[in-house]
């Protein structure tokens, strides 16, 4: 790779280009466009998004600041630098979060008959019976008051639970000193406890933690209490496992876990009104330097809000629910092999039902001929459909392979819970690869057929979760091409052995050559364009942040390449830079759901490539994951997939354009036709299931070549 396409000015740094998503995220909350509930659900998702952005990301760039790491990352920038950034954009952030709360949603939700008391506020006559009530019979059996003295050390504070913290002074003894005191908020209560309004036809909420203040007296009787104020830390939660010297994996994540609760506290949230004395004593014990501290002017941990969301009775202020659609060709069919058989299946989630992935282990589970069941599981639901079906398939008699990824992050504890009950129903579980995350989405089905053995596979962008598939985009293909069948069993047998193949026929996988794969095909569009031929890479994907593949991208670009990304979070490559990214336009949609499949396009001098993978732009995923990237061959599905990158690429009302000083805009609707690609697909989808009405028109105003936008 040419050294002058890898200098630090040509990078942003990974963590700001994070939070430059989160911020567009909160951006959606800000809009009043946006229906009223919805901005509660982009408030909740930012909040949530910062939480594990704290705990793995910041985590990370302290732990490298207490070792004195000092190698900068691919912009430029020292781990202490990055802290300091860091900080700085996220309580600008946080304001931005609190004033959109305080000044937009709440008087929006009081317009529109909900009352959200604070423990500030005073309450009705009425009110405050029913507070006092609620909290003497709900609330004082559960709560745990825990004093600090010489007798009683400090407790431990949970992470990310939210707590209450005071000042208290012995009764009628004014010269004695201020002893602390702390409450953890019940997380087995709810938070938002209804109580009557104040106005006719209105509703009415206080939170737990308010309604506790109030009655902290009652938990401390022999004592004043001088002053009550929420705070919550978050910890350290990234597992360090070294898995050469683990001799039981599974018993070595169980023990990181528990540690989790020990972590060190990297940020500390308080009530912005704080007494300066308490403040003190929880700046000692947690031992957290000032710019870790966030004083906030509102409700802490506004995750909250996705519960408020959830209230019945608003659903004038919601986005109406999508059902997702049936997939064309599997409407009722008896027989899911039968359908295979005759073509591959492309689906769309979660424009189209998740329920095919469903039925298609579901009926291997069944069916007397399958011999066998092979999967790999990173994320799934609480209540799986897929597990209870592999645990039927192994008590029917079926060989079933099951690979569970305990190292997928903040999913450990459900995934192991998991592992055990499909080892108890005799499966044969595979706890992940030493150093690697199986991060891969494949299943295969072996099937004894009157013409031989027939081997069915699913390959997916998306988890083998239910839930997600309902709220996630991700594309999925269900085929029974030999050679890709043939790839599944080396796929399989490379994870549960030792057994590489030499080579493959359909599938790349990393982290074994897929870096190289891209890397050639990116390469070979470059030496296209240097011909004079056209040339052009579209992309869809979560985050791109590899260095090499960006600067053989800007390489690209130089040559005449034109190049377009859909990308929806990080993203260091900077677009604008005379001579090397003139090419280059990245977008980001944020929306009702998540953007998740990754999509890759290639001209190929006119012998188009199309591409579905697990994996993104990204060092961990080419490096350090068992990713897959599988080719769409149909010509059919390959059209199909090359319009969602192209309506995509049109989005209109919820696209963000990046800028060359890194931030993002609107996309300038001027002599443009209005474009949402997911309200787009979701009435595609509806119309797919209907013949009679031509389908096809609903493409009618989309070029066939994605239109230059700027």
């Amino acid at each position: 790779m040419k050294k002058e396409y890898m200098k630090a000015e040509y990078y942003e740094n990974r963590e700001l280009s994070w939070l430059g998503f989160d911020e567009r995220v909160l951006g959606e909350a800000r809009d009043k466009t946006t229906p009223l509930f919805e901005r509660l659900k982009f408030l909740s998702i930012t909040a949530s998004n910062l939480d594990e952005f704290f705990m793995v990301r910041v985590a990370s760039l302290q732990d490298m600041v207490n070792a004195e790491y000092e190698k900068k990352d691919l912009s430029g920038m020292t781990a202490r630098q990055q802290l300091d950034a860091i900080h700085d954009r996220v309580h600008t952030l946080v304001g931005t979060q609190y004033s959109t709360w305080q000044r937009s949603l709440l008087p929006g939700l009081r317009q529109a008959g909900l009352q959200v008391l604070s423990g500030h506020e005073e309450l009705t006559e009425e009110q405050s019976r029913y507070v006092d009530q609620y909290f003497a019979e709900n609330v004082y059996p559960v709560v745990t008051p825990m004093a600090v003295d010489s007798s009683r050390p400090f407790p431990l504070i949970v992470n990310k639970s939210l707590n209450l913290g005071a000042l208290l002074r012995k009764k009628n003894e004014k010269d004695a000193e201020l002893e602390f005191a702390t409450v953890q908020v019940p997380s087995v209560l709810p938070r938002i406890v209804p109580v009557p309004a104040s106005e006719p036809g209105g509703r009415a909420v206080i939170l737990l933690e308010d309604m506790i203040a109030r009655n902290m007296q009652k938990l401390f009787l022999s004592y004043d209490v001088i002053c009550v104020h929420a705070y919550r830390i978050m910890r350290n939660a990234d597992l360090t496992i070294d898995e050469d010297e683990a001799s039981d994996l599974l018993k070595e994540i169980q023990k990181q876990l528990k540690k989790r609760r020990w972590g060190e506290v990297i940020r500390l949230e308080v009530d912005e009104r704080i007494d300066k004395r308490l403040l003190k004593i929880l700046k000692k014990e947690f031992a957290i330097k000032e710019d870790g501290i966030y004083r906030i002017g509102g409700p802490l941990d506004l995750t909250f809000l996705m519960k408020m969301y959830g209230l019945d009775g608003f659903d004038e202020y919601k986005t109406p629910k999508y059902t997702p659609q049936p997939v064309p060709g599997l409407t009722g069919a008896p027989d899911i092999f039968e359908v295979i058989r005759r073509g591959d299946v492309l689906m769309h989630h979660p424009y189209q039902t998740f329920d095919p992935v469903v039925d298609f282990v579901r009926q291997a589970a069944k069916d007397k001929d399958v011999l066998a069941i092979k999967q790999t599981l990173y994320r799934v639901s609480g209540n799986s459909p897929i597990i209870a079906a592999l645990a039927q398939a192994a008590e029917n008699g079926k060989q079933v392979s099951v690979l569970v990824e305990l190292k997928a992050r903040f999913d450990e504890e459900n995934n192991i819970a998991w592992a055990k009950m499909l080892e108890r129903a005799g499966c044969h579980v595979i706890y992940g690869l030493v150093g690697l995350k199986t991060h891969s989405k494949i299943t295969l089905v072996v099937r004894r057929e009157e013409d031989g053995i027939r081997r069915y596979v699913h390959l997916g962008t998306g988890n083998y979760n239910d839930s997600t598939a309902r709220l996630y985009t991700d594309m999925g293909l269900l085929t029974c091409s030999e050679l890709i069948g043939e790839d599944a069993t080396a796929v399989f047998n490379m994870l549960s052995g030792y057994s590489e193949p030499a080579s493959w026929n359909k599938l790349s996988l990393a982290p074994l050559w897929l870096r190289e794969r891209f890397l050639f095909m990116v390469r070979r569009e470059t030496e296209h364009a240097k011909n004079g031929e056209p040339a052009c890479i579209m992309a869809k994907m979560n985050s791109l942040c590899d260095q090499e593949l960006i600067a053989a991208l800007y390489e690209a670009s130089a040559a005449g390449v034109k190049i377009r990304l859909v990308i929806r979070g990080i993203c260091c490559l900077k677009v604008g830079i005379p001579g090397v990214s003139d090419n280059i336009e990245v977008r980001s949609i944020v929306g009702t759901f998540l953007e998740h499949s990754r999509i890759y396009y290639f001209l190929n001098g006119g012998q188009e490539e199309v591409y579905l993978s697990s994996a993104d732009w990204m060092p961990r995923n080419l490096d350090r994951r068992v990713e897959i990237l599988f080719p769409i061959e149909n010509e059919d599905l390959k059209e199909e997939v090359l319009h969602v990158l192209r309506i995509q690429l049109q989005d209109t009302i919820k696209a963000q354009i990046k800028q060359p000083d890194g931030s993002y805009e609107k996309v300038d609707r001027r002599g443009k036709t209005a474009l949402c690609a997911q309200d787009y697909f979701m009435e595609y989808a509806r119309k797919l299931e209907k013949p009679e009405e031509e389908t096809v028109k609903s493409r009618v105003f989309i070029p066939a070549e994605p239109a230059e936008e700027q």
